[in-house]
């Protein structure tokens, strides 16, 4: 997780060939990015992870006074990748979770590669890393 001053993203290419054609450009502010990799392990106990992933992004938001949250989708750099359709569907729901519990949540195109501008400040709970 990293707590963003801004967070801004534009789709650039398909990383996944069944992720439906996007092109999105968008910017934030005060914004806690959770850079999410769901692994192949994962999938059978999902809901499980789903809970502890939910709890530390509520925690980081707040001890980031943060204005909102972003789910952004990192398996590609993972070794051990769960399948694109449990991944996805495991974003969604985490986003859902955290909707639903009146957090401002959002989430990047899922299944393209990005260009990112990352502003994080220099505090300690700025970066936050947590495996499960």
């Amino acid at each position: 997780m990293i707590y963003c001053s801004k967070f801004a993203y534009k789709t650039t290419r398909k990383g996944l060939e069944s992720a439906k054609t996007k092109e999105e450009e968008k910017e934030f502010h005060d914004v806690l990015v959770g850079f999410i990799q769901v692994e192949a392990e994962d999938e059978g106990r999902a809901s499980a992870v789903e809970t502890k992933l939910v709890k530390n992004l509520k925690w980081g938001f707040k001890k980031n006074n943060a204005k909102g949250i972003i789910l952004h989708s990192f398996n590609h750099l993972s070794e051990s990748k769960a399948s694109p359709e449990f991944s996805e569907n495991f974003l969604n729901s985490t986003f859902e979770r955290l909707k639903n519990s009146g957090y401002e949540t959002y989430q990047t195109p899922f299944g393209y590669f990005l260009d990112l501008e990352v502003r994080a400040p220099g505090e300690s709970l700025a970066r936050i890393f947590k495996s499960f």
